[in-house]
């Protein structure tokens, strides 16, 4: 071969691979150009979020936090994949997604196949009356009356929450025929309407049912409800998960959609008119369908994340971390169904399918951090008696004993050296209310020990007022008179009981956002 023929055949190539580059280019090109000349060029990206239809998962994917995200500079966008969660671990492993929604138990059953591709960042909702076991009234009054029951017809839809509540009852209640995972007695549904059709025809003894299908059961005096989700707990637990390169290569994405979720969350509980339209629009149903739905959810708030799920609370406060107990209680019934042999979980540990960091900062960014300085100066908002009510409770202080002499409101010295202790702790939570409850022994007239302890708790909340300049709007002084006794230790006299029993607690209130 010659030296021009070398020379134009390698001409050629470098032509057909400078076309083939242009053309895989010049979209790359023209995406970034229209990018960089338009709104978008402040955008951070898009967060792709696979979820389904149920209603504790509105507030993610509501005109609010879309609009919330869209000023922070991120498309939210919500994928509805009909419950499919094959497909949605699937596409989150593959990138296709950054976020998921799920049950506890749905990801632990479906997670598996995808080796958990993401962590649990937080707790949206749970199921309180959302889900129901609603059977024939002349089949079984009770879930008792099922055990007896030998041919059994129940319609549920599978690989759902429904399916989870029948598990449960099965393990917990001891019910045989919803621990066999290949009886005879699955009947098979498409939804909830499809159950109630099946259940209202005939063609079965019982159905799980959600909201709206459980009113509209029980409408009829034919049909009674077994048992449903308000009577569980932690039971159907819906959580968010990031994928592990969310969590990796942009956590500044999972803090921001956290914020403006939660603050979305606020604002339609201040606002539970404009939940109800905007739900009544999202789901196309009436009043009374969604006023059904919306009763069967209860949606977890920060205070709710960071104390009760998580674990993140104020330095002396207990903290639970009920999420952790959760994932294993899920496991323990998939295990007892059959679904598994053993722990799928890696490790067998449950902490690695989740990842408290971002509630934890958040949570204690909204707490106040640990900034000492002026922070017992902060202003409130006044709150009446309904906003007071509204306020969850975060934990009490650990302090020593506020000691009274027998019958008396007075502070002793030793008394004012205690809450001095006390305000330099509330220094690193200047966010939280303050609540100060009274308590007296036992013995006595109640409405004299009434007044006593109301006067205790007015006497430490002024002290606080006047002495470190808190603001009055922070702090409200509650009596309890005897009302709330402490439980007895192991081994302790009657004189050494009756010692402890009067004396004043300092709580911390949190906003429930």
């Amino acid at each position: 071969m010659s030296g021009h023929v070398k020379a134009f055949l390698a001409i050629l190539v470098l032509g057909v691979l400078a076309i083939a580059g242009v053309k895989f280019l010049l979209p790359i090109w023209q995406d970034k150009a229209q990018v960089d000349t338009s709104d978008a060029a402040s955008e951070h990206g898009t967060l792709a979020v696979g979820v389904d239809s149920w209603v504790g998962y509105f507030p993610l994917c509501s005109p609010v936090l879309a609009k919330q995200m869209r000023d922070a500079g991120y498309n939210l966008r919500c994928e509805d994949d009909q419950a499919d969660y094959d497909k949605r671990f699937t596409r989150l492993n593959d990138g296709d997604l950054q976020l998921a929604v799920a049950t506890v138990d749905a990801y632990v059953l479906n997670g598996i196949r995808t080796q958990y591709p993401g962590a649990i960042v937080a707790v949206l909702d749970q199921s309180k009356g959302g889900d129901a076991i609603v059977a024939r009234r002349t089949v079984a009054p009770n879930l008792d009356g099922l055990k007896k029951k030998s041919n059994l017809r129940v319609a549920f839809t599978p690989n759902s929450p429904s399916e989870h509540l029948l598990k449960s009852v099965g393990v917990h209640f001891d019910v045989p025929h919803f621990k066999d995972r290949k009886g005879a007695w699955r009947v098979p549904a498409n939804g909830s309407s499809d159950a109630l059709a099946k259940l209202q025809s005939g063609d079965v003894d019982l159905a799980v049912l959600w909201e709206p299908d459980v009113a509209r059961a029980l409408a009829n005096g034919e049909f009674v409800k077994l048992i449903g989700t308000e009577d569980t707990e932690n039971l159907i637990v819906d959580v968010l998960i990031a994928s592990r390169k969310l969590v990796q290569e942009k956590p500044e994405a999972i803090g921001v959609l956290l914020k403006q979720y939660f603050q979305t969350l606020r604002q339609y509980r201040e606002d539970d008119g404009l939940l109800r339209d905007h739900v009544r629009s999202y789901t196309k149903m009436d009043k009374v369908q969604v006023q059904a739905m919306l009763g069967g959810v209860a949606w977890a708030s920060l205070s709710d994340n960071g104390v009760q799920w998580f674990g993140v609370t104020p330095a002396g406060v207990n903290g639970e971390q009920q999420l952790i107990d959760t994932i294993n209680t899920s496991v323990q019934i998939l295990q007892a169904t059959g679904d598994f042999d053993s722990n799928p979980l890696p490790d067998r540990d449950a902490h690695r399918l989740t990842n408290g960091q971002f509630i934890a900062s958040l949570y204690k960014s909204q707490a106040g951090g640990t900034d000492a300085s002026g922070s017992l100066q902060k202003s409130f908002a006044a709150l009446d008696d309904k906003g007071w009510a509204k306020l969850q409770e975060v934990g009490t202080l650990k302090v020593e004993p506020i000691g009274f002499q027998r019958g008396t409101a007075t502070l002793s010295d030793d008394d004012e050296q205690v809450l001095a202790r006390m305000a330099e702790r509330l220094r690193h939570y200047p966010n939280y209310r303050i609540l100060v409850k009274g308590h007296t022994g036992n013995g006595g007239d109640a409405d004299a020990n009434m007044e006593l302890s109301k006067s205790r708790a007015q006497t430490v909340a002024s002290h606080l007022l006047s002495t470190f300049n808190i603001d009055a709007n922070r702090v409200r002084a509650v009596g309890y008179g005897a009302e709330q006794p402490l439980p007895r230790l192991a081994g302790e006299s009657d004189r050494a009981y009756g010692y402890r029993l009067p004396r004043v607690e300092v709580s911390l209130l949190a906003e429930t956002y």
